[in-house]
């Protein structure tokens, strides 16, 4: 196999999240519920390291549905008809998804919640 070039792999995986952005419905709440969170932290002047794990937090769940978009097109591709244990992959994959976000959920609500609370305070 030959080795491609920096530069090749790069526009490989940019071709990857433009197809993303192009084809899969989540991405377009996912960026949206980004924008929300950055709003937020910019509102609630979150510190530098509440930044740091916001953007863990987020680039989890990125990756996460990046990675269940990948497995669920390799499914499709590998078992085009209903098959059990393409099912149970799948569900695996969602479950991660699932998982990260509600990870995610927490963390904002840690962040957040008592910035919100005090920000509301007369």
């Amino acid at each position: 196999m030959k080795r491609q070039s920096l530069i090749s792999a790069f526009r490989h995986a940019a071709n990857g999240l433009y197809w993303f952005f192009r084809v899969e419905r989540n991405s377009t709440i996912y960026a949206a519920c980004t924008i929300l969170v950055v709003a937020a932290g910019i509102l609630l002047n979150v510190s530098k390291m509440e930044w740091v794990v916001l953007i863990l937090a987020v680039g989890a769940v990125w990756t996460a549905e990046l990675l269940n978009s990948a497995i669920e097109l390799l499914c499709d591709y590998v078992q085009p008809e209903r098959h059990q244990a393409i099912k149970i992959v799948k569900d695996l994959a969602a479950g991660a998804v699932l998982l990260a976000a509600i990870c995610s959920a927490i963390v904002g609500g840690v962040i957040f919640l008592p910035k919100m609370y005090f920000f509301l305070q007369p």
